[in-house]
């Protein structure tokens, strides 16, 4: 694999970890670590998805961090504060359009 930034921008947080969620909703913010290099607004909301594609809170992108260990494994390590929890209704209409927008693409 090529190193090198993907052109990649994301406005929403799809958590892998239920314990990175957990600390989200829990204490109001958390870091999340995502393979290969990408590009999050710093500074900006972001919608936050649980590992089960469910929208779940409004996030502000605190820091986006770019690495390479040592083995040549490129990550991002995200850190975010909850703005706030999500509505039923806002959760349910994000969540249909996210799956048709991201989740559901080849």
């Amino acid at each position: 694999m090529a190193m090198g930034f993907r052109s990649e921008f994301n406005s929403i947080c799809k958590f892998k970890n239920d314990k990175e969620l957990y600390d989200l909703l829990e204490y109001g913010k958390t870091a999340m670590v995502k393979s290969g290099f990408r590009i999050y607004p710093t500074g900006e909301y972001a919608i936050a998805y649980a590992p089960d594609n469910r929208a779940v809170a409004m996030v502000k992108i605190t820091a986006s961090i770019a690495e390479i260990t040592f083995q040549g494994e490129e990550s991002t390590k995200v850190e975010m504060d909850l703005v706030r929890k999500l509505t039923d209704e806002e959760s349910r209409v994000l969540t249909a359009l996210a799956q048709e927008m991201y989740f559901s693409r080849p």
